[in-house]
């Protein structure tokens, strides 16, 4: 009998463990290497969801380990007004890599780092609605799931004052359209915005997106559309603040995915992929933002804010993927990928369409 059919095990998971979101896996994994973790037969299964979207190095990379080991029994965590050597290596490092976002603030998960973003930009524009996408996901707390509309809006009663959202761009599956078919994504944007005018009270702080909305679909924003989006917040006095938590550190073929664009976010926010799988999140801001939040009294004490252990991860990512050229890899076997998948289409009409970008892709299955 296979050891995964453990019923003590099974039996205690039903019984002590709250479902957070559909089933769990029927496999007991008991370590994790690489690109594969191991059941109890010590059966490998490739990880093509990288745990969950996190592990940029795959799973127990040695300079991970050894890091983890040597700061852990120096300083794991201290009090949120003390500060470490790693805390501000890491903000000087992801400032170097992101010029003109001056001023970090590290924390611990996706949702927690929008939760600050999207606080800041309400203190620092004194205006309280937040925009986003309709197939977005920017976390399960607060703020952040009401900016979330890809899952779990229903059952939980009113969503944050001010919560607004216009539809995604979707060039395989478009609203409105070019004469030859294609996505007219200006014209959709300029009639999404339309619609944000006459629902907004006039108190519109910011727009909060994903460069490539993951749990969306993969859907990209097309070349172009991201400055529109800048645009549009700056007419409007809104503040831009994009969502890397999956596209960031490299996994689309640039550092980050906005670089593509040449447009430079307000606020960027950035989780999973700076910590490879350890809990690492980071807010990067301009310093006029961030000297005006600080002026206003912008406070965001949290019991892990600015920890010294996952800052040391942070910077052995960086080191690991600048020495390992994993920026230049994903753009390659991104390509690569990408060429595989897209001769499947021309194979299999049960491909309807391949999209995104470097190593962050994704294959829509259709019917007809």
């Amino acid at each position: 009998m296979s050891k995964n059919q453990d019923r003590g095990f099974w039996n205690a998971a039903q019984k002590h463990l709250i479902r957070y979101g559909g089933s769990f896996e029927p496999a007991i994994i008991e370590r994790a290497a690489g690109s594969f973790v191991y059941d109890a037969d010590d059966k490998p299964i490739l990880d093509f969801t990288s745990g969950q979207m996190s592990a940029l190095l795959g799973h127990s990379h040695p300079r991970i380990v050894s890091t983890v080991s040597r700061q852990v029994g120096q300083v794991a965590h201290l009090f949120s007004g003390m500060l470490s050597r790693p805390v501000v290596e890491l903000a000087v490092r992801l400032a170097a890599l992101a010029p003109g976002l001056d001023r970090v603030l590290l924390l611990s998960t996706g949702a927690e780092s929008n939760e600050a973003a999207i606080r800041m930009a309400k203190l620092v524009t004194g205006k309280h609605e937040i925009v986003a996408f309709s197939k977005s996901w920017h976390g399960m707390t607060g703020v952040a799931a009401s900016a979330t509309y890809s899952a779990g809006r229903k059952g939980y009663g009113p969503a944050a004052v001010g919560s607004l959202a216009i539809p995604a761009p979707n060039s395989f599956r478009p609203r409105f359209k070019h004469a030859d078919g294609s996505l007219d994504w200006q014209t959709e944007l300029d009639d999404a915005f339309d619609l944000v005018d006459s629902q907004s009270t006039g108190s519109l702080a910011a727009f909060v997106a994903e460069p490539i909305l993951s749990s969306g679909g993969i859907l990209e924003l097309p070349q172009g559309y991201l400055a529109a989006l800048q645009q549009k917040c700056r007419e409007r006095g809104m503040l831009l603040i994009l969502d890397e938590a999956q596209t960031g550190i490299g996994r689309t073929g640039h550092m980050f995915a906005f670089q593509r664009d040449g447009v430079t976010p307000d606020i960027l926010t950035l989780s999973k992929t700076i910590g490879a799988g350890l809990p690492l999140s980071a807010v990067m801001t301009t310093a006029e933002i961030e000297e005006e939040a600080h002026a206003k009294g912008f406070l965001f004490y949290t019991t892990h804010v600015s920890d010294p252990l996952p800052a040391a991860v942070g910077l052995a990512v960086l080191d690991v993927v600048e020495e390992e050229k994993l920026v230049e890899r994903a753009r390659n076997m991104g390509a690569k990928l990408s060429a595989g998948l897209s001769s499947l289409k021309q194979r299999y009409e049960c491909v309807g369409d391949v999209r995104g970008r470097g190593l962050l892709l994704g294959v829509e299955i259709v019917k007809d």
